[in-house]
């Protein structure tokens, strides 16, 4: 287990980038065991449309995670106005590349774009995002295995899992109901057994409901939106969102704050993800992870 106490505060930061490493090196490992035995790698394509900066700071970490892991990586970038076409045929080109094994579309499109349609065009066995319809519906369907898991919500079970906390029987509460994390987040924590509540934008009283969680994932994309007093005191905390927030004295002339108050939270919480640090690295983790997997079933590699 990986903690480190704050000062004169209750909560235990769960530190998503030690444990990334950790899992990174094994990732490493077996690349390297891989290329010895069958001279192959596994090979991630990234397509990226437009320059959404929390988008291109994904996509950067992302690349840098593949060359230390020594997984080969492509990438393809289109402008905001491009056409439909041009990311379909993007998409085709990696499909179809044997050399490729993770098919990356960074999400979300520029709106005149249609998300489904372009999803539905990835190949299922690239999909190591998870979010292809099928993989979606297996995760969903009990007795089912999706092929792959979308990378953060199986980030935020790992750092559950990783810090010893027991999530069967629990009530957690999501709160966010994208399909990139909210959705599947809860069908991922009703696999581990746990009771689960989704807070959206409708939802009456959402501070009331979130107060009786035991977990709560807060996955909104607003900043601080959760205060101390929507948590239960000694409540764990998984804070997903990377808020871009200006500031000139930082190195890319902004900061990330996360969806949680984090100072309020740390006097009530017991457990909570700091941002950055927390799920981000973890997220990443889990891309490669994917990644090799699908490279290991291309070439009936054990």
């Amino acid at each position: 287990m990986t903690f480190t106490t704050a000062n004169e505060q209750n909560a235990a930061i769960i530190d998503g980038k030690s444990m990334a490493e950790e899992i990174m090196s094994r990732i490493a490992f077996e690349v390297k065991r891989m290329k010895e035995s069958i001279g192959k790698v596994p090979g991630l394509a990234v397509i990226m449309v437009g320059q959404r900066r929390d988008s291109q700071t994904y996509v950067r970490n992302k690349i840098k995670a593949c060359e230390e892991a020594g997984i080969k990586s492509m990438m393809t970038e289109l402008p905001d106005h491009c056409k439909e076409d041009e990311v379909l045929n993007a998409l085709s080109r990696f499909n179809e590349d044997p050399s490729v094994h993770g098919i990356l579309v960074q999400l979300p499109l520029p709106q005149h774009l249609d998300e489904a349609k372009i999803l539905d065009v990835l190949s299922l066995e690239k999909d190591v995002d998870g979010f292809h319809p099928l993989n979606m519906g297996n995760l969903a369907l009990r007795g089912r295995e999706p092929l792959f898991i979308p990378c953060t919500p199986k980030g935020c079970i790992e750092l559950l899992i990783r810090s010893g906390v027991e999530i069967m029987g629990k009530r957690a509460v999501v709160i966010g109901r994208s399909n990139i994390v909210g959705l599947p987040t809860s069908l991922l924590l009703q696999r581990h057994h746990a009771t689960v509540s989704i807070i959206h934008a409708f939802t009456k009283n959402p501070e009331q409901i979130t107060c009786e969680a035991d977990i709560v994932i807060a996955a909104a994309g607003v900043p601080n939106l959760v205060r101390g007093n929507w948590l239960k005191p000694g409540a764990i905390v998984i804070d997903v969102g990377t808020n871009p927030i200006e500031d000139p004295s930082c190195e890319h002339g902004y900061r990330l704050r996360g969806d949680v108050f984090y100072e309020e939270a740390l006097r009530v919480a017991s457990l909570i993800t700091p941002v950055p640090g927390g799920v981000g690295p973890m997220t990443i983790a889990m891309l490669l992870s994917n990644t090799l997997d699908s490279a290991k079933r291309a070439y009936n590699f054990t």
